[in-house]
């Protein structure tokens, strides 16, 4: 295959479809260092079948689903019109409330409306989450630091000028204590990642910008 039509085919690999947050194409396409702590554990150990849980920018719910919580006491969040659509026709059906939110810095949802929010790589608001939390409520977060990308971008780009934000533990345990959340976990790590062909890191350069 000569260069041009290398160009061609690795231009197909942009266009594939995406939905929800299903990154299937991947499978033995990349790998990532294992973090030294499971979200999907840290949830489980905390969740009770009687609490009405809030899932924040919940993606397409394949996440979500694996913890087989009651749907009727269910509420979720997305902000991607594509995902929201998916979750009216895949959660709604089952009895999950499904809520667009633009900003989360805007809830929309009642004082006290819930015993435990969760949130998987996603933006939030301290203000908002301890207003919709019930007193004695749970906050379980996982999320993507400023670190994050640094050391591929710099592979991929020259004079990578990156925007200043400082988004760290520290950073994030500090909002937290100043808006009364009492900290019962927290823990960081720097994950190497391994891409092991040209497709799987086209597929995901593009989908994670």
């Amino acid at each position: 295959m000569n260069n041009e039509d290398l160009k061609k085919y690795w231009q197909t690999i942009e266009q594939l479809p995406f939905n929800g947050w299903d990154f299937s194409y991947m499978c033995n396409r990349w790998r990532q260092d294992e973090l030294p702590w499971s979200y999907s554990r840290l949830v489980r150990e905390h969740l009770s079948k009687e609490m009405d849980l809030l899932d924040m920018g919940t993606g397409g719910g394949e996440l979500l689903l694996t913890f087989e919580h009651p749907y009727h006491q269910t509420t979720v969040t997305e902000g991607w019109q594509p995902n929201y659509r998916l979750l009216k026709e895949t959660l709604q059906p089952l009895g999950v409330k499904v809520v667009i939110v633009a900003e989360d810095d805007q809830l929309k949802f009642p004082k006290d409306s819930f015993d435990i929010v969760l949130n998987s790589h996603e933006s939030y608001d301290l203000t908002e989450v301890s207003r919709v939390l019930r007193p004695g409520g749970l906050f379980i977060t996982q999320q993507v630091g400023d670190q994050n990308g640094r050391a591929l971008s710099q592979k991929l780009f020259n004079n990578v000028q990156r925007q200043r934000i400082d988004w760290s533990l520290e950073t994030a345990k500090k909002a937290l204590l100043k808006e009364n959340f009492d900290i019962l976990f927290a823990a960081e790590s720097f994950l190497a990642q391994h891409f092991l062909d040209m497709e799987g890191l086209i597929y995901y350069i593009k989908r994670i910008p």
